[in-house]
């Protein structure tokens, strides 16, 4: 299944990090964690709908590495996979290694 966002929406995969505590022990996948606040950009939408009837680009491209809100983004299942959508609104910033 192929998924192309609207408008100012963004399809995110988001970046799991392994977790170790302190003392460098690692956490299993079924312990409790946070909800990741990077992902990589997988589609964009269009751009975001202007007052006149225009579209603005978005800012962000596929394939960049973004740092966005924590609750912000929508949690969506497809093919098993997890992914995020958020609005243009919920990205914070362009990762840049």
């Amino acid at each position: 299944m192929k998924i192309k966002p609207l408008y100012d929406y963004i399809l995110i995969e988001p970046i799991k990090e392994e977790e170790k505590t302190k003392s460098g022990i690692l956490l299993p996948e079924t312990a409790e964690k946070e909800r990741p606040e990077q992902g990589v950009v997988v589609a964009v939408g269009p751009g975001k709908r202007l007052d006149n009837g225009e579209l603005a680009p978005l800012a962000v491209k596929k394939g960049q590495k973004v740092l966005f809100t924590k609750y912000g983004p929508t949690e969506i299942k497809v093919d098993g996979k997890e992914y995020l959508i958020a609005k243009e609104d919920d990205i914070l910033a362009i990762i840049e290694d």
